[in-house]
């Protein structure tokens, strides 16, 4: 080995020991090898911190950025709607539809995204219908790794892996090219699992992800305003419409309760709707949708009639608990004269059992009650002093631009559309997608950089010039001969085999996208040796890194079920090693089929 390798090999095994210790960060260790390419020469400067500029981090920032976009808009929840609805009661039955759902979602959006908002819906649907959240969870979360093999932005490795096939020289993969190979996976993977769900175990969980203080069922007035598409329809069109956002089991006019049982009933202005319905929904409503908050409507922020929305620039909201013993126990918040002696609306109620059967300003306080309060940061501090409330909390609750949601459906559709088609080269196509998020107002700049998962564009940032300096000092070349010296006797197809499961086993210690950038240049190399096809050898390898399932530790979707499911370590080997089989004869056998030079 000459210098250069050494120092290489030196770069490379400590990250690789940083990367499994967790000593650091991942997106840390990324700049380390960074800095350290640049400083030893290995490769110049500018190439050492080309990552960031390149298609591949750019592609994955853009598709966080969509994808909080669909998120931001309720376009998620309408998804999530569906799967509940489509599931059934059979259990076969809810996997297909879980499993369809999610794969297609991961071919197009980041896999992990995918899972946490599914997650939740998974749980739902398990705790309304029955059925076990262990035989739901790992089918899930495997049908998101299975779906980033339909499309090259599916998964950051294939990206990874398409930019190392360009720089050898070799085409580069089109957007759906992956597919010839992940639809045949996904599809005999579907049928493998729904025929050995009796391998998982059958235990309920609890959703590690739900958070105490995100409360459902809070009781709140809505009320019709001027212009509202809503005055001169019926009730019945007015729940049909908004079944999935509140529960309505009031309304008044003119002070006076009327029976909700007559669908027929005309929609009048300023009639109150009394409504139960969860944190989102509550600081989701705009009066774009036909309907406003009373309080915030009534009061506003200054006590002006002016103050449309519950996302007013000055205005703050929190939760706070009625303390045993409190005066305000007994009383209702319009005995109390609340907003004039505190200058805070009270835009919402959750008591934990019972109907309110009043309108929330003259329904008497209890114990234990929770009210969320809506005002500037003054007034609140001021508030926190009373003994009257026993604890303060920010409000956890999501604001979605429903109104919108077409809108952003149309953005990612078209993206997808001028990828594909080869209009408009990926990184162009989905960049330009996330800014149309923006300049629509899908979601806020702010939003738009949230959203963006740093850790991960830093590390593939990190791991793209360390593959460029593999091939630089020429180790690709050595390991491939190497392995060819070992292997130059078998049947391409057990070459293969070899790489997969070389990357399969690294995929259990290292990243998929860090796997794929250390095995690309070597497959290269190989395969120009064995006189097989790189892309041949580069998408094995790949699907090695992203599809292999012999461990809870292997991607980061199987640790987010690893609690809800009340998993065990060996829950995962079980199915995911039988599995994890299938999947390597169907990849090797494929790609030696589509790729054959």
């Amino acid at each position: 080995m000459s210098l250069d390798q050494i120092i290489f090999t030196a770069i490379m095994v400590t990250s690789i020991v940083l990367f499994i210790t967790d000593a650091l960060r991942v997106d840390v260790v990324a700049i380390l090898i960074i800095l350290a390419l640049a400083t030893t020469g290995l490769i110049e400067v500018k190439e050492a911190f080309s990552g960031f500029s390149s298609e591949p981090a750019l592609i994955v920032c853009a598709v966080f950025i969509l994808s909080a976009g669909l998120s931001l808009t309720g376009a998620t929840d309408v998804i999530g709607s569906m799967v509940g609805k489509w599931s059934g009661k059979s259990e076969s039955r809810a996997n297909t539809v879980v499993m369809t759902a999610v794969a297609a979602l991961s071919a197009f959006t980041h896999h992990l995204m995918v899972t946490a908002m599914m997650l939740p819906i998974v749980m739902k649907l398990c705790k309304e219908k029955g059925f076990h959240t262990s035989r739901l969870l790992i089918p899930m979360a495997t049908a998101a790794s299975l779906g980033t093999t339909l499309t090259l932005i599916g998964a950051p490795a294939f990206l990874l892996a398409n930019s190392v096939l360009q720089r050898s020289g070799s085409r580069g993969l089109g957007f759906f090219e992956p597919s010839y190979v992940g639809i045949p996976i996904v599809i005999v993977s579907f049928l493998f699992i729904l025929l050995a769900k009796w391998m998982l175990p059958k235990k309920s969980g609890v959703d590690a992800s739900d958070d105490r203080f995100r409360l459902s069922d809070i009781s709140t007035e809505l009320v019709i305003p001027a212009g509202s598409k809503w005055i001169g329809k019926n009730l019945g069109e007015l729940k049909k419409e908004t079944e999935k956002r509140f529960q309505l089991f009031s309304l008044f006019r003119n002070h006076r309760a009327l029976s909700i049982s007559d669908d027929e009933k005309v929609l009048q202005l300023d009639d109150v709707l009394l409504v139960k319905t969860d944190a989102d929904e509550l600081v989701s409503i705009e009066e774009k949708l036909g309907l406003a908050l009373r309080a915030i409507k009534k009061y506003g922020a200054d006590g002006s009639e002016s103050a449309p929305t519950v996302a007013h620039p000055e205005a703050t909201i929190f939760q706070a608990f009625v303390a045993p013993k409190s005066r305000f126990i007994g009383r209702s918040l319009s005995e109390l004269r609340f907003f004039e002696r505190h200058g805070v609306v009270a835009l919402g109620l959750w008591r934990k059992s019972g109907w309110l059967n009043s309108k929330i300003s003259d329904t008497p306080l209890l114990e234990g009650d929770l009210v969320v309060l809506w005002g500037t940061e003054g007034n609140l501090e001021n508030l926190t002093q009373h003994q009257g409330f026993l604890m303060f909390m920010p409000f956890e609750g999501r604001p979605k631009k429903r109104t919108k949601m077409q809108l952003a459906t149309l953005i990612m559709l078209t993206s997808i559309v001028c990828a594909a088609a080869g209009w408009l080269p990926p990184y162009v196509a989905f960049v330009a997608g996330a800014l149309g998020m923006v300049l629509t107002r899908c979601l806020s700049a702010e939003q738009a950089y949230d959203a963006v998962e740093t850790k991960i564009f830093v590390m593939i940032a990190g791991m793209i010039p360390l593959g460029i300096a593999m091939e630089r000092v020429g180790l690709d070349k050595l390991l491939a001969n190497q392995v060819f010296g070992f292997v130059q006797d078998w049947h391409p197809f057990a070459m293969l085999l070899v790489f997969f499961w070389f990357a399969a086993l690294l995929t259990q210690i290292l990243s998929d996208a860090a796997t794929t950038v250390l095995i690309a240049p070597i497959a290269i190399a190989f395969a120009k040796s064995a006189q097989i096809s790189p892309t041949a050898v580069v998408v094995v390898s790949t699907i090695g890194a992203v599809a292999s399932f012999l461990t809870p530790i292997g991607h980061h979707g199987n640790l987010l079920i690893l609690s809800p499911g009340r998993y065990n370590f060996s829950d995962f080997l079980k199915i995911g090693l039988p599995l994890t089989l299938i999947i390597s004869v169907i990849a090797c056998y494929v790609s030696l089929t589509v790729w054959r030079i």
